[in-house]
């Protein structure tokens, strides 16, 4: 059976919600206004909960994990407008039939770490996301760490997902935000974390969306800039979406097989198998993910 520790779908109370605001971020219709990406056509069919269901069914899913999509930067609003929106989202997600489970989210401009307790001991609840541009240095980290605590003391892991990207010109092509700030901004939690994370929470289990930014590939400019990677951390994860076999199996001559869990990030990618034998395939789409979310033995 399989697990896709990274998807998104929209419930409809979640969607009316953004549909309400007059203030990014906002949908008109099936048009979502960001800051700094172009007005993006949302595909109805992509949210629609029975045929999203129905195909994950179909293909052998055991759990598939939504998350709210932090690029909308409903993490980072102030006061009551961000923690609104993420009630929405933990009410209207937690009512999805299974095999969906649901990453928790939390306001970072004044975390509350109560209100985060009370979410995690949900038992759908996987675990937190957070943004990478809330862990983005060791301070924040520090900053963070209230929450990093919840999650460590409910033994659920964390989910480091990339957050809303800064305005860019508008001539540059719609792939640029996945391209550039996405994946620096994965690069730069990992490398936080790397330096300030581990001392600080010594038994918390994350996982890094897009392999880190291939964070850990850098090791070797990371050596002779003074640093080091060090030993293999068993309890920091690498989820594979929009990455294929290439990169993966750069990955795993750096980290090893065991951190690598299988996240699609569907709708905006697809799952696929990295055709890297049978042995790794069972490996990445179910014995790391079980040991990601609950500590199982891989």
């Amino acid at each position: 059976m399989l697990i896709d520790c990274h998807q998104h779908l929209w419930p409809e109370r979640f969607l009316a919600a953004l549909r309400r605001r007059d203030t990014y971020p906002y949908l008109r219709d099936w048009t979502l206004h960001l800051p700094g990406e172009a007005p993006y056509r949302v595909d109805p069919a992509a949210h629609d909960v029975a045929r999203r269901r129905d195909r994950e069914l179909a293909e052998g899913r055991e759990q598939v994990l939504l998350s709210l999509s932090s690029p909308l930067g409903i993490e980072h609003l102030p006061g009551d407008d961000g923690a609104e929106l993420i009630d929405i989202w933990h009410e209207s997600a937690l009512e999805l039939p299974e095999p969906y489970r649901i990453w928790a989210a939390a306001p970072i401009a004044h975390p509350d770490p109560s209100a985060l307790a009370k979410v995690l001991r949900e038992d759908r609840i996987a675990g937190l996301q957070l943004p990478a541009t809330a862990l983005a240095d060791p301070a924040d980290i520090t900053r963070m760490g209230p929450l990093l605590a919840e999650a460590e003391a409910a033994d659920k892991p964390v989910l480091v997902h990339p957050g809303p990207a800064p305005a860019c010109a508008p001539d540059l092509p719609s792939w640029w935000p996945a391209l550039v700030p996405y994946v620096a901004q994965q690069h730069r939690a990992w490398l936080a974390w790397h330096i300030a994370g581990r001392r600080a929470h010594p038994r918390l289990r994350i996982a890094f969306v897009a392999l880190a930014g291939l964070a850990p590939l850098h090791h070797e400019r990371l050596a002779a800039r003074g640093g080091a990677l060090g030993p293999v951390d068993p309890a920091v994860y690498y989820e594979t979406s929009s990455y294929g076999t290439r990169a993966i199996d750069a990955m795993v001559r750096v980290v090893g097989v065991d951190p690598i869990v299988h996240g699609s990030d569907r709708p905006y990618a697809e799952p696929a198998a990295p055709g890297l034998g049978a042995a790794f395939t069972h490996a990445m789409f179910t014995a790391n993910p079980r040991h990601l979310l609950n500590g199982a033995p891989r």
